[in-house]
């Protein structure tokens, strides 16, 4: 059986309507021609098909799934600011110290505040309903 006669699979579907919204975000599309490419998608039967309906569109660029992407820039922004912190990058701004030092001091004085009020049991002891 030619590769033509395959029949298209939902995930296939979806994969090219995400295609078709990329294509429509990076501008290479008008709303109109959105509208009917994924009318067609939806419609489609067939893997070419669906090869047809995006192929006057580059292909996308791989990109990492899921979580890693925002949990790698997390990272690199705590290593941006821990370096900054401690001196270790030049060029910095002597004021974005001060805000990390501030951040850093907010955060444990508020540790030190709850743990003095007893947020760890079940609250203050010398609290009765009257």
């Amino acid at each position: 059986m030619p590769l033509a006669g395959v029949r298209c699979s939902d995930a296939e579907r979806e994969r090219t309507s995400s295609l078709i919204h990329i294509a429509a975000g990076e501008g290479r599309l008008s709303l109109a021609e959105v509208d009917e490419r994924l009318a067609l998608i939806y419609d489609a039967r067939y893997r070419h098909e669906l090869d047809a309906l995006t192929a006057d569109l580059p292909p996308a660029e791989a990109t990492t799934a899921g979580w890693s992407r925002v949990m790698t820039g997390v990272r690199r922004q705590l290593v941006d600011d821990v370096s900054a912190l401690f001196g270790r990058q030049a060029g910095l701004m002597t004021r974005r110290r001060m805000v990390i030092a501030l951040a850093v001091l907010f955060f444990l004085s508020s540790l030190v505040i709850l743990a003095v009020h007893g947020i760890t049991s079940d609250g203050p002891e010398h609290y009765q309903p009257g």
